[in-house]
């Protein structure tokens, strides 16, 4: 990857710890600093707005059990630079929450100021909330005020939680299609949505694939694949801009984390030259702008802590997981038969800090439910039935070690109730998780549940016999599907309960969405059942 600019960013010098900053680049690239200021030279200025800044909507996520982040980014022309404002001044922007919808018992407010180094967004960590309490939020700012937010807050540590109603999703791809199943899935009566990666896909955009129902004409700049900070800016603005996905941001807290289409596909890590490295510190900074997320996923350049855990009192630890990031090198770009190397213990898939995290996390957890949101397949998943076998290099498949390190923690360590939550893969599939993958009798530790995409692969099939050979190769697999979607989940202290939510096409809009197939688990018993 050649010419990224990074001309619109701001730098200043830092010692950076990445194998990749040290090893690739020279001492030019290394008088970049990465880290994204405090800013505190711009001046203030009260805003004086042609038209409506919210254009891109408001969210909010990462639920705690006294707080909530809420967002919103100020661009009232959302594909102009900086959203049409002034770039050296920062706008105040007032925040309201609420336990009502009209507003008329204020819970908490405050002020916070968009910066235009972090492109006008507001992160608003709204806290002194109730916990396990529903509430709205709103921002003003000039004579504007936003569309109204509905959002949730944690139980308290402790509490014995009745039930819990959530979703997740991943890979909006703007070209394959309209978000469809974003609107549907706005409409479920949720506490929590999960977003599993790939909230944008790097691929330039044309002129007439971005002409959906209800949009404006967008600029011709989106004709190139992303790179430069600007360029990542304005793949969020057109993708933030989709009326579809503002509405589904509103009904409920997301808590999200990425893929790799948020930066490049399969982008490198371990053997990153140094354009790579810019290339992923932009795309960070753009996400994080972007997200309903803390300050202490802020990106520092290339780097950014995205792993982290969420408790929802006795019920639920939700275990996070960014499987991007730390891992080694991949094997191939081909799929992979077994082999010594994808055996080999020095490969990770979550870096040694993460692993380290993730399994104490997972042995220390109070909870009844021990769910982890994630992003590629961690359970086997043989693609070539027969004596033989074949895997997909960038799964867990690829570093068998990392998977086989997770599953004996689960099975040894008694963690009880252990679900996988996937994305990525762009199918429903529905697995066991096995104690040893080489042992075809050996003990159910687990379920994993993998669901298909928003739109990435455009319309899909209800033809699911391309999976017959998955099912030959892998008896442990229960069920798969080729069509688009997301999943519902119902939480209680006896059942997980799974339903497959489908709709048949998203190359144009309006598809109604059904229950495709549903799933349970019982507490105390591994594995998946048919519901």
């Amino acid at each position: 990857m050649v010419g990224i600019q990074q001309s619109d960013s701001l730098f200043r010098d830092t010692t950076m710890g990445r194998r990749a900053l040290l090893g690739g680049m020279g001492a030019a690239t290394l008088a970049f600093t990465f880290n994204m200021p405090d800013p505190a030279s711009a001046r203030v200025r009260e805003p004086r707005f042609p038209s409506n800044p919210f254009t891109l909507g408001i969210a909010s996520g990462d639920p705690l059990r006294n707080a909530v982040v809420l967002w919103t980014r100020l661009a009232p022309e959302k594909f102009a630079p900086y959203g049409g404002l002034d770039p050296s001044a920062s706008i105040p922007v007032h925040w309201q929450v609420s336990k009502d919808e009209n507003f008329t018992t204020i819970a908490r407010e405050g002020t916070e100021l968009a910066h235009p180094e972090y492109y006008f967004s507001v992160h608003a960590d709204a806290r002194g909330l109730r916990p396990s309490y529903t509430y709205f939020y709103r921002f003003i700012a000039g004579d504007y005020v936003s569309e109204v937010g509905r959002t949730r807050t944690a139980p308290a540590p402790g509490t014995r939680l009745g039930q819990l109603n959530f979703a997740f999703a991943s890979c909006n791809s703007f070209g394959a299609g309209y978000f469809t199943s974003a609107r549907h899935l706005g409409d479920e009566d949720l506490d929590l949505v999960f977003f599993l990666g790939d909230y944008i896909y790097e691929y330039a955009i044309s002129t007439e694939t971005s002409l959906r129902v209800g949009m404006e004409p967008v600029p011709t700049e989106l004709n190139v694949e992303t790179g430069s900070l600007s360029r990542y800016r304005l793949q969020y603005s057109l993708y933030k801009s989709d009326p579809d996905m503002i509405y589904a941001h509103r009904q409920a807290p997301w808590i999200a984390t990425w893929d790799d289409h948020e930066v490049e596909n399969e982008y490198p890590v371990e053997e990153a030259t140094a354009d790579d490295v810019v290339r992923r510190a932009n795309a960070y900074r753009a996400y994080w702008e972007h997200m309903p997320l803390r300050k202490p996923q802020r990106p520092a350049g290339p780097e950014a802590r995205m792993y982290r855990s969420f408790d929802y009192g006795r019920l639920a630890r939700f275990n996070v997981l960014d499987v991007r990031q730390y891992r080694s090198v991949e094997l191939s770009t081909k799929p992979i038969p077994d082999s010594p190397e994808r055996r080999d213990s020095g490969r990770t898939m979550l870096g040694a800090d993460q692993e380290s995290w993730f399994l104490q996390r997972l042995t220390s957890s109070p909870a009844r439910w021990n769910i982890v949101p994630q992003q590629v397949l961690m359970g086997m998943l043989d693609t070539l039935p027969g004596e033989q076998s074949q895997f997909a290099p960038a799964g867990w498949d690829g570093y068998q070690a990392s998977q086989q390190r997770v599953l004996n923690t689960v099975a040894e360590q008694d963690v009880s109730n252990f679900v996988v939550l996937t994305g990525d893969i762009h199918r429903n599939y529905v697995l066991d998780l096995k104690a040893d993958y080489d042992d075809p009798d050996s003990a159910t530790v687990g379920a994993e549940f993998a669901g298909t995409s928003l739109t990435s692969g455009s319309d899909g099939t209800d033809d699911d016999s391309g999976l017959d050979d998955r099912y030959a190769a892998n008896p442990h697999l229960h069920w798969g599907s080729l069509q688009r979607g997301y999943v519902r989940c119902h939480l209680d202290e006896d059942l997980l309960q799974v339903d497959y939510r489908e709709v048949p096409y998203v190359t144009t809009p309006g598809a109604a969405v059904s229950t495709r197939s549903s799933f349970v688990v019982e507490a105390g018993v591994p594995g998946v059942q048919n519901a």
